[in-house]
């Protein structure tokens, strides 16, 4: 069941189209495997709870359970992404994610709202 849950992350990650943005598989997220191209996002530290996967381009809204709650990250797109937080009176703030960046106890967890592959017009936070 492993195999076949990991193969199916495998080849939805290799279909074209816009930005995707899905709940990973537990045991899939959990052999640390974060495809080329995707950025996993989880609800704990340390890598830890079900994996939230965003794959520029685009801008796609973050799902619970990381939704404000992203307590750790891991990105392996070519890109640098941008974590988007919704700010009272409709401004919002960003957060660069590089190529290969991680980390294992984020302090944007209580911020994150959206991943995108542009600042979308918000202030550097």
């Amino acid at each position: 069941m492993r195999q076949l849950a990991v193969a199916a992350a495998l080849f939805a990650a290799l279909l074209p189209g816009t930005a995707s943005a899905r709940p990973v598989a537990a045991d899939s997220a959990s052999i640390g495997a974060v495809p080329t191209g995707h950025v996993y996002f989880w609800p704990e530290p340390g890598q830890m709870g079900g994996a939230w996967d965003y794959a520029p381009p685009g801008f796609k809204a973050a799902e619970p359970p990381v939704k404000r709650s992203a307590g750790s990250f891991d990105s392996h797109a070519s890109v640098t992404v941008y974590a988007i937080s919704d700010q009272p009176g409709g401004r919002c703030l960003y957060r660069a994610i590089y190529p290969d960046d991680y980390s294992d106890n984020w302090d944007w967890a209580g911020k994150f709202d959206g991943v995108s592959d542009t600042t979308m017009g918000c202030q550097a936070g």
